[in-house]
Parts: C-alpha cells; sequence; structure tokens
C-alpha cells in the first residue's frame, strides 16, 4: 500500500505543463532570435556545434528532477514496518452511560457530550496505561478493547453515541459485570474502572456487582453527571431537531435525576472514589494523579503497523537527474561534427 504524508504537495505537480510550455516557448525564442542576427545557413554552421536534441534532453531531465523532487516533498509512505511497544502502566476500562437519560441538559451542552468530552481529555493525560470503551444501556458491550493506541481509542469514542445501544435503561451492574470478564489478566491488582453515569439504575444490584469487582482486585472511580435536581429529557427528530421532551404513560414529563448515594457506594466498595462532574474537569485530574500512585505492571507488548517514509528514494532520483543533466554537454559529438558539410 502506497500513501502520501504531505499530499497537498501533490498539487504543485501542475507546474510541470506550464514548465514544459516555458521550454518550448524559450527553444522557439531563441531560434527567432539567431534568425535575425544574419543569414540563417551562416547562423547554423556557427551554431554547429550545439545539438537541439541534448537541449531537450537536458530540458526533460530538469522537469523530471522537479517532479521528483515534488514526489519527495509529499513524502511517499511505502510498505509496513512493525515495532513492538512495552509500557509500563495499568488496564484502565472507562464504561459510558449512553441510555436516553445522557441526553438531558443540565450539563452543558448535555450529559453525553461532556462525558465524551471529558473521556477524550483524560486518554490525553494517559502515558503508558491500556484504555478500553464500555459503553451500557440496558445492556453493555465492549466497544474498544483494551489497547495501548490512544488515537484508535478515540476514534471508537467518537462513535459513541445513544443509538449504539437498542435496548434502553441503565443497567450499571451489567458495565460492571462486562469490565470484569473484559480484563486481560487474573491478578487481583492494576486494575481500574471509571464509571461516568448519571447513576439511576433501575436493572440489577451495582452494588453487589461492584463487590465482586473488588474480590478481582478492580477499583472503581465513579464520576456522576448531571444535578440532583434533575432534568427533562428532549426529545429529537432524525434531523436533530428538538420536537419535546420524554413522558411517562400518564403524560407526565420525564425528569432524570443524578444517583449520588449509588455511585458513592459503588466506589466505596472497591477501594475507589465518587466525584461529581465539574466544568473545570478537576475530577479527572484527580483520578489520574490516583492511578498514576498505583503500582505498574509492564503491560502485554504489541505489534502495531506503521508505514515506512520513502521520500528519500525520490530526493536521490531527483540529484541523481540533475548531476546527469549537469554533465549532459549540449555540444555534438566530434563524430557527428565530422559529417557536418563545410564549404
Amino acid at each position: 500500500m502506497v500513501r502520501f504524508a504531505h499530499p497537498y504537495f501533490l498539487y504543485l505537480l501542475f507546474l510541470v505543463p506550464p514548465l514544459m510550455g516555458f521550454f518550448v516557448w524559450s527553444f522557439r525564442y531563441k531560434r527567432k532570435l539567431l534568425r535575425r542576427l544574419g543569414d540563417p545557413v551562416l547562423i547554423e554552421r556557427l551554431n554547429s556545434q550545439v545539438s537541439r536534441k541534448k537541449q531537450v534532453g537536458k530540458a526533460g531531465l530538469l522537469i523530471v528532477a522537479v517532479c521528483f523532487l515534488i514526489l519527495a516533498l509529499a513524502d511517499p509512505q511505502i510498505g509496513t514496518r512493525l515495532e513492538e511497544v512495552r509500557r509500563q502502566g495499568v488496564d484502565i476500562f472507562v464504561a459510558l452511560d449512553v441510555s436516553r437519560s445522557m441526553l438531558a441538559e443540565d450539563v452543558a451542552p448535555n450529559r453525553l457530550k461532556r462525558a465524551k468530552h471529558e473521556i477524550s481529555s483524560f486518554i490525553d493525560r494517559l502515558q503508558g496505561d491500556r484504555i478500553g470503551l464500555i459503553p451500557f444501556a440496558g445492556l453493555a458491550f465492549v466497544h474498544c478493547p483494551l489497547t495501548l493506541d490512544y488515537g484508535a481509542a478515540k476514534i471508537f469514542l467518537n462513535e459513541i453515541d445513544t443509538d449504539i445501544i437498542p435496548q434502553p435503561g441503565t443497567a450499571i451492574s451489567e458495565a460492571i459485570k462486562t469490565a470484569r470478564r473484559s480484563f486481560v489478566t487474573k491478578e487481583l491488582k492494576h486494575k481500574v474502572l471509571i464509571l461516568i453515569t448519571d447513576g439511576e439504575d433501575h436493572e440489577g444490584d451495582p452494588v453487589e456487582a461492584a463487590r465482586e469487582a473488588a474480590k478481582e482486585g478492580i477499583v472503581i472511580y465513579a464520576i456522576g453527571i448531571g444535578s440532583p435536581q434533575g432534568a427533562p429529557i428532549p426529545l429529537y427528530d432524525r434531523y436533530g431537531n428538538r420536537t419535546g421532551y420524554q413522558k411517562d404513560k400518564k403524560g407526565q414529563i420525564v425528569t432524570t435525576r443524578l444517583d449520588v448515594m449509588t455511585l458513592e457506594k459503588i466506589a466505596f466498595e472497591t477501594g475507589g472514589k465518587f466525584y461529581l462532574s465539574s466544568s473545570g474537569e478537576s475530577e479527572l485530574d484527580k483520578i489520574y494523579e490516583e492511578i498514576s500512585r498505583m503500582e505498574k505492571k509492564e503491560l502485554g507488548s504489541r505489534q502495531f503497523t506503521q508505514f515506512e517514509d520513502r521520500f528519500q528514494i525520490f530526493l536521490l532520483l531527483a540529484l541523481l537527474v540533475l548531476i546527469g543533466e549537469a554533465l549532459l554537454s549540449e555540444r555534438r559529438r566530434m563524430k557527428a561534427l565530422s559529417r557536418v558539410p563545410v564549404t
């Protein structure tokens, strides 16, 4: 596979046709000037040592060299290279609530967008820790397995929305169980689960799930996003326009409230901490500081593919062509000169 690291430089190739046109014009203009000097036959004899074919050849070499230089600027990357990566850190899963209650706007712009922004900022802070993503609503699944590729993790994060899980609800206990099954080692340490939710769980017993997670050495940090006072859940059409608010069977607007007590219990059971989401993202800074103080382990090395720069090839070709152009004389060979008629 071939790609260019700086493809915008390829637009410079549009300068090649004008350059060719310039050389054609210069040859014609030079010939026109020579004709003005005197008798064409005499001028031809005086200029007999110059080979027009070699002049054209030298111009062609300059054009080829320019093309190679442009390709070198675009930095073609050809083939792949495998690198071994070894890091010291801990394994971290982020479980993100994607239920419809996360669309509430008591936190600007809404709970879900705010949570995704905080997770993205948290990923930027990581240095050597593996990160994974678990979205959950009525059920949970691993959207991004544990990885050291933070760029890939952020791509997966951007794909998360309330439509990613069709089953409604907020099954925090299911998210904790999914994380338990997804940690790749059986060690009773080096495992962290960051739970970001509004805390309203009507599907199971999240506190009991947290107790089971604690037995496997998982530390849970819970971040409550939203307000205890509650907010309505907006509804949108397929074009993104708000059409109203979610209502219950009696026609009353449903209000979603942050369940602080449940989240505090979950964190307490595992030796973690509970934080209330704030505009300054200070809770993520505190969580990162806590994780930084944890005992590190050498994470399983993984191989990743990286494109290899090949601009050097085209730079070398351009240099060789320029040297060839400089060494190429415009004069005819002596043998060819001997065949020029003299009267």
